[in-house]
């Protein structure tokens, strides 16, 4: 549905020259009466707006209200009621596998606020690709999650996006990521051994074993904060050119600054839901808890980022060696003020720690649910890497030259996205499909939907398969797309213009610490019914995590 923002400044405006001609003026009626007459008058417009908006439009009028549409839903509230029920992306993954569509659907949401669910690879492609710029992040959004990530790349719009990728890309160079798999593989082997005293000094019989040897090596760790402490630490050194230490000390302002304001809370869901009707700067200026903590959060990154750019500028006019980091290529570029380059920095230290954090710990338990798969997983690494011990260095082609290893990545990516959904918003009348999208329609992009679409993944979508990813023969090129039918089949990284420019970063990153941890240890689900994946409850956000952490048995698994 289009948007149609309450139009406040002239209902209130029709109200009062009303109420004062008619009422005041003409009959010589008292203040009261005046007041009185205004209050009728504004209800009255504002209650023929809310009867255009959620009845007459959606039902009548809108050119999307022939399109397939889910089943059920309230006749005033839509499908808002299963949409907050369950996880981001879950009620899209159940629609587009029962509701036979063309590419394109219709949902309502609260108030029967109009979404177009964008599903086949046609329409994807054309939001995506075709017709990109016609499609832009909401306002809510960008106000929402600029405070935290900075209107970076991430944010930017139109003609400022496309100056900042052509300034940003040659940090993320397929060449240049080959040289920061040295970083990578240093912060995993940091994070491993970390990971391994800890598991030593708190060892237990938790782990139920009846070998007393093995029981000594078995605690209980929460894989999600030790996945965020050594991203975070990885996107500081790589893309930074600096350490923050997070591995080493779980208490830095920074690492706790990050895990306050990604932790769900009641007040986060709240303001969330409040976006969607009422307008963003007064939503940012409620008075409670969750705005302070975001303002204090907010003006801390920034001032570390704009620490870092002092130091990095103040190293480039010493002319001392500067390292090839995303700061450094963005410095050398000339295409950022000093203030720009905080947001690109803010951008990458939220959404490229969280994301692979978040990816780490579906992988985790993924494999932990899988034993049979985290044992030959286990198997090809040890006898590809060198031991997180010694001092042996990994290369990019020591990770492509693990095919295993490599499919477990992107089937962990496919069946988890970190971000399972996203949305757009259309900024001027378009066409999707031979479709009339009018101006101001919320797109909906989503990932968990179109990575287990049955008709481009086949009978098997819903199936955590690795081996999908393994080339059956040296001539074998479907194992490349995963079998898929279609690119777009495969929706973590987006595609076109705004896809995902740190995916290969991403890619890279994840690959070397899932390493890592395997090697070394063996894990298992704490919680047995945590193995069906419907008594998981995931929470929202900028990612899709457990919303209880993911407790796992770790066991130190020797001889690497």
């Amino acid at each position: 549905m289009a948007v149609f923002p309450f139009p406040w400044r002239l209902v209130t405006a029709v109200a009062l020259v009303s109420s004062y001609f008619f009422v005041y003026r003409q009959t010589g009626g008292t203040k009261l009466q005046l007041t009185g007459a205004f209050a009728g008058v504004w209800l009255f417009q504002t209650a023929i707006w809310a009867l255009w908006v959620v009845f007459l439009y959606p039902k009548l009028f809108s050119p999307l209200r022939a399109l397939p549409e889910p089943a059920g839903g309230s006749w005033w509230m839509g499908h808002f009621k299963k949409i907050i029920a369950e996880p981001t992306g879950i009620p899209m993954r159940e629609w587009v596998t029962t509701v036979p569509n063309d590419g394109l659907m219709r949902y309502l949401t609260i108030f029967n606020q109009e979404r177009l669910l964008v599903t086949g690879p046609k329409a994807l492609s054309e939001v995506l690709v075709t017709s990109n710029y016609d499609f832009e992040k909401p306002s809510f959004v960008g106000s929402s999650i600029a405070r935290i990530l900075g209107v970076g790349i991430l944010l930017a719009e139109g003609d400022e996006h496309k100056l900042q990728r052509k300034n940003l890309m040659p940090a993320f160079a397929f060449r240049h990521i080959k040289d920061l798999y040295p970083i990578f593989w240093g912060k995993t082997r940091e994070v491993v051994q970390a990971m391994t005293r800890d598991v030593i000094d708190h060892a237990s019989n938790e782990s139920a074993s009846p070998d007393p040897e093995k029981a000594r090596k078995s605690a209980v760790v929460e894989v999600g904060g030790w996945a965020s402490r050594a991203t975070l630490d990885i996107i500081g050194l790589a893309g930074l050119g600096h350490d923050f230490g997070a591995i080493e000390d779980d208490t830095t302002d920074l690492n706790q600054t990050y895990r306050r304001i990604f932790k769900a809370n009641p007040q986060a869901q709240l303001l969330a839901f409040f976006q969607t009707f009422l307008p963003d700067w007064l939503v940012q200026r409620l008075p409670v808890k969750r705005n302070n903590d975001i303002a204090s959060a907010a003006r801390h990154i920034r001032s570390v980022c704009r620490g870092l750019i002092q130091e990095k500028k103040q190293n480039i006019a010493r002319k001392e060696s500067i390292g090839s980091d995303i700061l450094t290529v963005a410095l050398e570029s000339g295409g950022f003020s000093d203030e720009g380059l905080v947001d690109q920095l803010m951008t990458f230290l939220a959404a490229g720690h969280e994301t692979t954090a978040a990816a780490m710990t579906w992988g985790i338990y993924m494999l932990s649910r899988n034993p049979e798969m985290q044992d030959r997983l286990r198997k090809e690494i040890r006898d590809h890497l060198p031991s997180v011990d010694s001092e042996g260095e990994v290369t990019s082609q020591d990770i492509d030259n693990m095919p295993y290893l490599n499919a477990v990545c992107n089937e962990v990516l496919r069946y988890f996205a970190p971000v399972p959904m996203t949305i757009r918003e259309a900024v001027r009348d378009t066409v999707v499909m031979g479709q009339r999208v009018p101006k101001g329609t919320r797109v909906m992009l989503a990932v968990w939907a179109t990575n287990y679409d049955k008709t481009l993944w086949g009978d098997d979508a819903h199936e955590f398969n690795p081996e999908r990813w393994m080339p059956k023969g040296a001539d074998d090129k479907r194992a490349a797309s995963g079998g898929a039918t279609s690119n777009y089949a495969f929706m973590t990284f987006l595609h076109g213009p705004r896809s995902c420019i740190g995916s290969s970063f991403a890619r890279a990153e994840f690959a070397c610490l899932l390493a890592g941890w395997i090697g070394r240890f063996e894990f298992a689900l704490k919680n047995k019914e945590e193995a069906d994946e419907k008594n998981l409850t995931i929470k929202g956000g900028i990612t899709a995590r457990p919303a209880n952490g993911m407790h796992v048995h770790a066991t130190v698994v020797d001889g690497w």
